[in-house]
């Protein structure tokens, strides 16, 4: 005899905003049952009018945090680099500890020169032309304090743009590549990369988000190598301008973790940082991630991001 599903997930969501412009908290949902559609819908359109929601209190196991991020679509590999778990390889686990040594430049990358200290904030898996729709974590180990997360806005960076700005990077189009950060050896308990790399795609530095229409400035200060057309001091004076609107404070909100809190955010609409203040701590912080899997951004002039080096990012059944 076989046992019975668990029930569908029936709920009445609470959406609290935590900033006039990004970040929402959401209770009454039990994220270990299984969505209905109704529900699913509801956290989707949440999440594309707050780019990021925050569930505290989900003490899931990691069938259920699979199950959860596949009623929004296919799951990825936990990274095109780094190796998930060996018996689940769509969820990549992050210690504080693997922070301390990212930003250490990888020599072995063909940019003109090693990267600015951008304070660590990025978005996802862009050296993939077809980065992840969405991405999902959950605290696993948390300390008493430290270890927050910052998201921002990227629609709205765009919009902070003058109209001349807009126009131009409008038309333009960025390389991403593989950073020293998406590097790392398997370690126990993890499987096996696929490839160490390189990638590289080329994306449109604005993309046109495909469920809402908007225009988000897909800016990924970590991995960009150089901006299309440019030269190298136009390129880089840009690229600081740039990073600079994405980190404005007025964009973005802070997240304090606590233990089985569960964050999720539109890679395709915002960047985030952290654990912002990991070289400051020493306790533990372990964090569990699973990325729902995304398309070929768009730009408002029609290119399509493509593959430079490497392969589309895939997905696991």
């Amino acid at each position: 005899m076989t046992s019975a599903a668990a029930p569908a997930l029936q709920s009445s969501l609470d959406i609290r905003p935590l900033t006039p412009v990004i970040g929402a908290e959401i209770s009454g949902i039990d994220l270990s049952r299984s969505a209905d559609a109704a529900t699913t819908l509801q956290i989707t359109e949440a999440l594309h009018r707050w780019r990021v929601l925050f569930f505290r209190s989900q003490p899931l196991t990691d069938e259920q945090f699979l199950a959860f991020g596949r009623s929004f679509g296919p799951l990825t590999p936990a990274h095109p680099i780094s190796a998930g778990l060996s018996e689940h390889p769509e969820i990549w686990e992050r210690a504080a500890t693997d922070y301390r040594t990212r930003h250490v430049h990888d020599r072995s990358i063909p940019v003109a020169r090693p990267p600015r200290d951008y304070q660590g904030w990025h978005i996802d898996i862009t050296f993939m032309a077809n980065p992840n729709r969405y991405s999902i974590l959950r605290g696993v180990r948390i300390p008493a304090y430290g270890g927050d997360t910052l998201w921002s806005n990227l629609a709205l960076a765009y919009q902070g743009l003058s109209r001349p700005v807009q126009a131009l990077v409008d038309g333009l189009t960025a390389v991403h590549r593989t950073s020293a950060y998406d590097s790392a050896d398997a370690g126990a308990g993890k499987a096996s990369a696929a490839r160490p790399g390189p990638f590289a795609a080329q994306h449109p530095l604005v993309r046109i988000h495909p469920a809402t229409g908007e225009k988000i400035l897909f800016f990924n200060p970590g991995v960009i190598s150089h901006i299309v057309g440019l030269k190298e001091r136009e390129s880089q004076a840009l690229i600081d301008l740039l990073a600079g609107e994405i980190t404005r404070p007025e964009y973005t909100v802070r997240f304090r973790w606590s233990l089985d809190a569960v964050a999720m955010w539109d890679n395709q609409a915002t960047a985030h940082a952290g654990p912002i203040d990991y070289a400051h701590f020493d306790q533990p912080r372990v964090v569990r991630r699973i990325t729902v899997a995304g398309d070929l951004p768009l730009g408002p002039d029609g290119f399509r991001s493509r593959v430079l080096e490497g392969e589309l990012f895939g997905v696991i059944p």
